[in-house]
């Protein structure tokens, strides 16, 4: 996993080329046997200027990502010498690997890119913004009708009637610029009347949040990459999938984000879901569970894939699936 800072220069790199140049957004090959898992995670040292939200932009994360992987640190003074946790293993969403796919619940973008002939196929992923309740982004499958280069935002009469109410009133028109929430690339999505975008910010540190009215909102260099990269037409699946497991090398991997329901609402996380979840994963394979670890795991929902179980020996039964939890989690694919 390699970072970079002019992204703009990716729209003439090859698929090779990316993977060897220094990348801002975290560029992984996908496993050539199917495997889910991607990544490695990895860790820093801070300095004395240094805020997590400073850094979470530096290594392409989230806000609440590095946040959860850091529980312990202070977000704004995490002073100088600490070591953090930068995660960067990840298991991939479920489903086709192809297009463009926001995992809602995990506030990440991933884009699978058609790998030219003899390439080794890459996924690309980047951290971002969601709705937030009352203005969530829809589910379901949609696709690219549009690219905007210095878009200009016409907000609805719904949107300036909340400023209007925050004290904050807006014009019918922001022009392009520094003041423009959307900033300088948009990519308008087909999703109910072409109202959703993927589109930068003017407000880097909020990246990684449920606060946009519905659209998804990315750091500037990234959107600018995505621009370059993503022609008209991509397919694009927004999903919400708040629990991901694998079954790798004969290890059992969780990996838990805080689930909401369709409304943008928290729920709790439900356990009867993961023992599905688990052995489904497993298959024909028997393991040996820490149950208590994998409920700590999904209660805790620090997005990092954790390992909660091992292939179980012969003559080792298989440990028994925990009862049902109050409260559901819902998983649209």
């Amino acid at each position: 996993m390699m970072y970079v800072r002019k992204a703009s220069r990716m729209a003439a790199l090859s698929l090779p080329a990316l993977l060897a140049t220094p990348l801002h957004a975290s560029v992984y090959p996908l496993p050539a046997d199917g495997s889910p898992v991607v990544g490695t995670d990895t860790s820093m040292q801070t300095v004395y200027e240094d805020t997590l939200p400073d850094i979470a932009h530096r290594y392409s994360l989230g806000y609440y990502e590095i946040i959860r992987a850091n529980p312990a640190v202070d977000v704004w003074l995490p002073g100088a010498g600490t070591k953090l946790l930068l995660p960067g293993r990840r298991i991939l969403p479920a489903g086709p690997r192809t297009g463009l796919v926001v995992n809602l619940p995990e506030h990440r973008l991933y884009y699978y890119p058609k790998p030219r002939k003899g390439e080794q196929p890459v996924v690309i992923t980047y951290p971002v913004s969601i709705g937030k309740m009352d203005w969530r982004t829809p589910l379901g499958d949609t696709h690219v009708i549009a690219k905007i280069k210095h878009p200009a935002w016409y907000p609805p009469e719904s949107i300036r009637k909340e400023h209007a109410a925050n004290g904050d009133p807006l014009p019918k028109v922001v022009g392009a610029g520094p003041d423009n929430p959307l900033g300088d690339f948009a990519l308008r999505l087909a999703a109910g009347n072409g109202e959703y975008m993927i589109h930068g910010t003017n407000n880097p540190t909020a990246v990684g949040m449920a606060v946009t009215h519905g659209c998804i909102r990315m750091y500037p260099e990234d959107v600018a990459a995505v621009f370059a990269l993503v022609p008209v037409g991509t397919p694009v699946r927004l999903i919400n999938e708040p629990v991901k497991v694998a079954w790798v090398d004969g290890q059992l991997l969780l990996e838990a984000h805080p689930p909401v329901d369709e409304e943008g609402q928290s729920i709790e996380p439900d356990v009867q879901l993961l023992s599905q979840m688990l052995d489904q994963a497993l298959g024909s394979n028997t393991a040996a569970i820490n149950w208590d670890l994998a409920r700590a795991t999904l209660v805790a929902a620090s997005g990092t894939p954790t390992l909660v179980g091992l292939a179980a020996e012969p003559d080792t039964p298989p440990a028994p699936a925990p009862q049902a939890a109050a409260g559901a989690s819902q998983t649209s694919r």
